[in-house]
């Protein structure tokens, strides 16, 4: 059987170096000769330094979404994304039929499947078109999430935590295996993100450092009285176990280098997808298949008691079998109320009236005005019945 192709779902916060990282990882491919199918994602993006095969600008025009619905920049990403989910099961399909090509075709199927994201993260990650797009390409391929980290940036120890619960809730909202990317190691090593996620210690004294210099607001929160400090100091302690979960790389897209590293990673994300991740994603999807058939069962139920209550109200002549007396009263009375249905006519406002109040005494209810202005109002629609 062929190794399914691996999708790599690129998402990053602005100005992380995530376009720049997809041309690398594209070009890396295609020198090693393992051709990618390449997605874009990204509606609002002027121009991408690779080529991408299915993108969304071909068939979403961003401005005009914003300019018909009357909307910000983020809202118009949103929509775009929104409108373009509603044809991930042609997208799917694409990338099924490109996976397995016909006999024909002299073209190799990929081994991956890169997809770029908005810069806009909490757009595509928290709404539901982002969900929707994930959730399809896990459910037919193995699907690796790449957070792409701006190194230079993360080196304090608070954006470093920040980064880390931003990932952490990413991880937990997706559901996917993940690649902690670091990029941009051309102008600041990622050894000390390492470290700080592999030794507790090493953190600790990092944040002792900065504390010490008043990196948290200067004398008044020096000297462990600061409340920033003992967060991130609980926050490490919280997500050390999340770090045993993760992959982390050091990467470079200006010089390549890591992306060897990045893609080791990835073919061991794959196969933890098919051992941890697939077996439970089909339990879900085989619960929401299992809830959506009962409802429609419970549906179907409801339709068919309402048909035996509609025919309850009009009993139907039966066709006396033997000699049963009491069976031939039974059904002597059946025939009779028949009967006095059959004689009120649609436009018979008292007969309708005087039917339904008997019917109420019958039962040992009182005959009230509302009853019988509801029996008007039933005699006055069927009079518009043709």
């Amino acid at each position: 059987m062929a190794q399914q192709p691996v999708a790599v779902v690129c998402v990053g916060m602005a100005g992380s170096g995530k376009t720049t990282f997809m041309q690398r990882i594209n070009n890396y491919l295609h020198i090693n000769e393992k051709k990618p199918y390449v997605l874009n994602l990204d509606p609002a993006v002027l121009n991408v330094p690779f080529e991408a095969n299915i993108d969304i600008r071909d068939s979403i025009n961003y401005k005009e979404v914003m300019k018909q619905y009357n909307l910000g920049p983020n809202g118009g990403i949103l929509t775009s994304l929104n409108l373009f989910a509603t044809k991930i099961d042609q997208i799917i399909g694409l990338l099924e039929k490109r996976a397995k090509p016909d006999a024909s075709s002299t073209a190799a199927p990929p081994q991956h499947f890169l997809v770029d994201t908005p810069g806009q993260i909490e757009v595509f990650v928290w709404s539901a078109s982002g969900s929707i797009l994930l959730e399809s390409l896990a459910s037919s391929f193995p699907t690796v999430i790449a957070y792409i980290i701006d190194t230079p940036r993360t080196h304090s120890c608070s954006t470093f935590m920040s980064n880390m619960l931003y990932a952490c809730s990413i991880l937990y909202k997706t559901k996917l295996p993940m690649i902690l990317v670091f990029n941009k190691t051309d102008v600041q090593d990622a050894d000390f993100a390492k470290e700080w996620m592999t030794d507790f210690e090493k953190f600790q004294q990092a944040l002792q450092d900065e504390e010490s210099r008043g990196v948290f607001g200067g004398e008044g929160f020096g000297g462990g009285s600061g409340y920033m400090s003992s967060l991130l100091n609980s926050m490490s302690l919280m997500l050390e176990e999340f770090y045993s979960h993760l992959e982390m790389v050091g990467v470079s897209s200006m010089t390549g280098d890591g992306i060897d590293e990045f893609f080791d990673a990835v073919e061991r994300k794959a196969d933890e997808f098919n051992r941890d991740y697939k077996p439970e994603l089909d339990r879900r999807i085989k619960e929401r298949q299992q809830e959506k058939e009962g409802k429609q069962g419970e549906d179907l139920a409801r339709v068919m008691e309402d048909m035996k209550v509609g025919e309850s109200a009009r009993p139907k002549h039966k066709e006396r079998i033997g000699g049963d007396e009491d069976n031939d009263e039974e059904e002597d009375e059946d025939e009779r109320e028949a009967d006095q249905y059959e004689n009120v006519r649609p436009d018979d406002d008292e007969a309708l009236q005087r039917r339904y109040a008997e019917e109420l005494k019958r039962q040992g209810l009182q005959v009230s005005e509302i009853d019988q202005s509801f029996a008007r109002y039933v005699a006055q629609n069927r009079q518009n019945v043709p």
